[in-house]
């Protein structure tokens, strides 16, 4: 009867919002999130920026999940620890899983879809960009997925990878929860204006700061074929 109640209420489009996880899953779920985003291919949709930036907003709710704390640096602390780690352990099931299927695309029969020179062009590009390619990766929706991924099949070097892996992770996960913290610490004693009552707005805000660098790329690019 209660499942039945939860389904009803539910609605697919919630897999969106960042508060839904920290209503219904709290720091586990988000932990979940940041690993599955970076480290499964079903995971691209999933809100990583605006969740973390969210989580921020709510970090003294989320920290007392695991320690009961008034101190805001400690429970910050705390996050960024347990975040960081989800989400460099998911880069490295993503580089892993990349390493064991990498050998065998290049067998694989070319099409509209695969052509086996993105493969050397994409190890060219890690040789070249590797490490920045990583850690500028965790800012790009979609492409956090994946880079670690290709990374894997082109076969990075590990040592490299597990570096800016580490850098890339802690960069991402500490300007986005000291962010939405410090911000809204800012903006109640400032304006007298809580976000927690504006999330849509932000993250709205979030995700065309975020994609902004895929949009302009794509249609620059295109430009550049026309021309």
């Amino acid at each position: 009867m209660l499942a039945d109640i939860l389904l009803s209420s539910f609605h697919w489009s919630q897999l969106l919002q960042p508060q839904f996880y920290i209503e219904h899953g709290g720091l586990w779920l988000i932990l979940f999130v940041v690993f599955a985003e970076t480290g499964l291919f079903a995971g691209f949709f999933l809100p990583g920026d605006s969740l973390l930036f969210v989580a921020g907003i709510y970090s003294s709710n989320i920290a007392n999940e695991i320690i009961a704390t008034d101190n805001e640096y400690l429970g910050l602390a705390i996050l960024l620890v347990l975040i960081s780690a989800a989400g460099i352990a998911g880069n490295m099931v993503g580089y892993w899983f990349g390493r064991k299927v990498g050998p065998a695309m290049y067998g694989w029969k070319e099409n509209m879809l695969f052509k086996r020179k993105y493969l050397r062009q994409a190890h060219d590009f890690y040789e070249k960009h590797g490490g920045g390619a990583i850690v500028i990766a965790r800012f790009i929706p979609i492409i956090r997925t994946f880079a670690p991924i290709v990374a894997g099949i082109v076969e990075m070097d590990r040592r490299k990878f597990v570096l800016f892996n580490i850098v890339g992770c802690i960069g991402w996960v500490f300007s986005m929860l000291f962010g939405g913290h410090f911000l809204q610490k800012w903006i109640l004693s400032e304006f007298g204006f809580d976000l927690k009552d504006h999330l849509e707005v932000i993250v709205l805000g979030i995700v065309l700061v975020t994609t902004f660098p895929i949009i302009y790329k794509l249609i620059f690019h295109k430009q550049k074929e026309s021309n």
